[in-house]
């Protein structure tokens, strides 16, 4: 078995990987519709014989303005993908019973989301679990008889008490709330004193147990942790779990790594000795090693995600072996690869999403599987089969296989027959010297119908985090494809704080975010008027979202270069954003301190103290359930703008947060843009 598996990825590494068929030239523009038309394929599971694999389809319903997601099933062979599910509204997180006869998924077909089971031979789903709340992510004991999830509760009632506490308070005439400590809000929602748990149920009769029932902090993280933030041990005795902090959530980033016994009785924490996050713990099948990812500086959500294991016996004992630390790039998700002590992990690598083997207790290199696009969802069978999920800039997500060193070949195809009708150009990637001559990468997106003769606008995107990047990949927002469509050049670039280039070049704009950063994309921006003698400078426009939109905000009051600017949810007054952002930690990192602590680099940074100077016309976004960023930061921007006549549009959205997710809302979304663009660019 390991001379088979040696040998594939010796294979694999001397092999280049085919491209998937794009959209054809001559094909019609994309638009809006068609974006929402894009069948969202995730989540694929193997069978544990090797044989078959689950996935989860979502498809929106533009008339309940809504997604509806589906099961479906393909096999790892070849063949055509088969559909499980048929009720209508959101089936999700599918997990094959060890025994590999009865899928596990959540569903709210009974009007809660509840466990559901469907078995193989074409029976009926039975449900499982009866809760008064919703549940999600169950994950199967090794035996077959237990399910793992995760369920909200106020801390110390039961889900019969929890459910009864809500509708007391639907009840109640007043709405006010009270708060004595730190979170108020979190993302888009507020904080009314519930928690996720932990549960355990019987996989027969769905009675089911709280393994934490005082526990008072989330379990997973809120808000985008999941089920791989837990894991059962070899034998079903011990729980491993990811938990936000116990105390100061607002100011702490410091997750640990816990383990509990199934029996029940207090959990321990294993990975009290890292100040910084620790996330996503997973066994090895034999129970040996465990393996997590870790952050090692506290207080930074943006230091780079290490994978470490050690063994189960003695973690957090000894300390773990950090397996990527040589590869200076973060650990975006990572599997156990079947019948093998090593990890199959998906790291951010200069623009792309590569998928590497990692080997723990064998002395070999790590080895890249597969490149140059897009992945996730990794995982490896026995025989040495991979899985993943692949996308680019012109490619939605499908599901991949490579087998026995072979080519990634498809195995579903759910969008291909939208993508053929249309043109999307591929993504090219370029570099030029940015600040202090350091190499700095960018992506050139033509549009549809592309003619070298012909000068073209130019849409200048920044993206955000500002510890992010812009990756070729298929985005359901920020499409570069859409974003070209009515004619422009897209031009993207990666500059200082991006991910996915070192550590050290993603460091260098924490306090520091109009320096370097600024350099690199004015260098950038000028790189590729030079090169592509098809830009047209006199046309062009600014678009960011996040720390991209502070970046237009910034741009507003010191360049004139863009005909116009289109800001999301961006900052505009750091100093009243640092008090009223929910997650303290990211701006005591980047500002060093509150801003009563460092006043004066606060207001240098700050687009508000150069308002003065805004002339160019700006389209301003924002969603009034926007807590990362506060919406009074974009009405800010707006009043600016008004009240120095420059022309301006505010589009606010009542029911969204940072990000627009609502399928009508998004139409709204690309319309305001591509109507402003073509006000100043056409």
């Amino acid at each position: 078995m390991r001379l088979l598996l040696s040998l594939m990825i010796l294979v694999l590494a001397a092999r280049p990987l085919m491209a998937a068929a794009p959209g054809l030239a001559g094909g019609r523009a994309i638009t809006v519709d068609d974006l929402l038309a894009v069948r969202g394929v995730s989540d694929p599971q193997v069978s544990p014989d090797g044989t078959l694999i689950v996935y989860v389809v979502s498809e929106i319903d533009r008339g309940l303005n809504k997604a509806q997601t589906s099961l479906w099933l393909v096999p790892l062979a070849g063949g055509e993908p088969r559909r499980l599910t048929t009720t209508a509204g959101a089936n999700n997180h599918p997990r094959w019973r060890p025994d590999g006869k009865a899928i596990a998924f959540t569903s709210d077909r009974s009007g809660s989301s509840q466990i559901w089971l469907l078995p193989l031979d074409g029976g009926e789903p039975r449900q499982v679990t009866k809760l008064p709340i919703d549940v999600s992510g169950p994950i199967w004991s090794p035996a077959g008889d237990k399910l793992a999830f995760a369920a909200e509760v106020y801390p110390g009632t039961s889900p019969a008490e929890t459910a009864a506490k809500d509708k007391e308070k639907a009840e109640q005439k007043s709405k006010a709330r009270v708060f004595d400590s730190l979170m108020v809000r979190h993302w888009q929602s507020w904080n009314d004193g519930k928690q996720s748990h932990l549960f355990v149920a019987d996989a027969a009769t769905g009675e089911a147990k709280d393994l934490i029932p005082a526990w008072k902090a989330n379990v997973p993280p809120g808000p985008f942790g999941g089920s791989n933030d837990y894991a059962w041990n070899h034998d079903g005795s011990v729980l491993a779990f990811t938990s936000e902090p116990i105390q100061d959530q607002a100011k702490s980033t410091n997750s640990d790594i816990w383990l509990v016994s199934v029996a029940g009785g207090e959990p321990r924490n294993v990975t009290a000795g890292n100040p910084g996050a620790d996330a996503q713990p997973a066994f090895s099948a034999d129970g040996r090693l465990l393996a997590w990812v870790s952050q090692a500086r506290a207080g930074f959500e943006a230091d780079q995600w290490v994978l470490n294991f050690a063994m189960a016996d003695k973690v957090g004992t000894v300390p773990p072996v950090a397996v990527t630390k040589g590869l200076d790039r973060p650990v975006q998700s990572f599997s156990w690869a079947a019948g093998s002590p090593d990890l199959v992990a998906v790291v951010d690598s200069e623009g792309y999403e590569p998928i590497m083997l990692l080997p723990t207790l064998a002395r070999r290199a790590p080895m890249t599987l597969v490149e140059k696009a897009t992945h996730g969802a990794a995982s490896m069978t026995k025989d040495g089969t991979l899985v993943f999920l692949r996308h680019l800039s012109n490619q939605p997500p499908e599901i991949y296989k490579v087998a026995g060193g072979g080519e990634p070949v498809a195995l579903t195809h759910h969008n291909d027959e939208l993508v053929a009708r249309l043109d999307l150009p591929a993504l090219e990637g370029f570099t030029f010297k940015g600040a202090g001559g350091d190499s700095v990468s960018g992506w050139l997106q033509k549009p549809p119908g592309f003619d070298p003769a012909k000068k073209y606008p130019v849409l200048f995107l920044i993206h955000g985090g500002p510890q992010g990047a812009w990756h070729n990949e298929w985005h359901n927002r920020w499409n570069a494809g859409l974003f070209a469509s009515p004619g422009y050049c897209v031009v993207a670039v990666n500059p200082r704080g991006s991910t996915g280039y070192g550590q050290e070049f993603t460091d260098q704009i924490s306090g520091d975010w109009n320096g370097k950063v600024v350099e690199d994309l004015n260098k950038g921006l000028d790189h590729a008027l030079v090169a592509y003698p098809f830009l047209d400078k006199g046309r062009m426009a600014a678009a960011g979202g996040s720390y991209g939109g502070y970046m237009v905000n910034w741009l507003a009051g010191h360049s004139d270069r863009f005909k116009a600017l289109i800001s999301h949810a961006g900052i505009f007054d750091l100093v009243g954003m640092n008090a009223t952002t929910e997650e303290l930690w990211f701006v005591n990192w980047e500002f060093g301190g509150m801003g009563w602590d460092n006043p004066a680099k606060y207001q240098a940074q700050s687009p508000s103290s150069f308002a003065k100077n805004f002339k160019t016309p700006t389209l301003v976004i924002h969603g009034a359930l926007d807590f990362r960023v506060p919406d009074s930061q974009g009405l800010g921007m707006f009043t600016a703008l008004q009240t120095q006549s420059v022309p301006s549009r505010y589009l606010w959205f009542p029911d969204e947060g940072h990000w627009i997710s609502k399928p009508a809302n998004r139409v709204t979304w690309w319309t305001e843009m591509h109507g402003w663009l073509a006000k100043y660019l056409k």
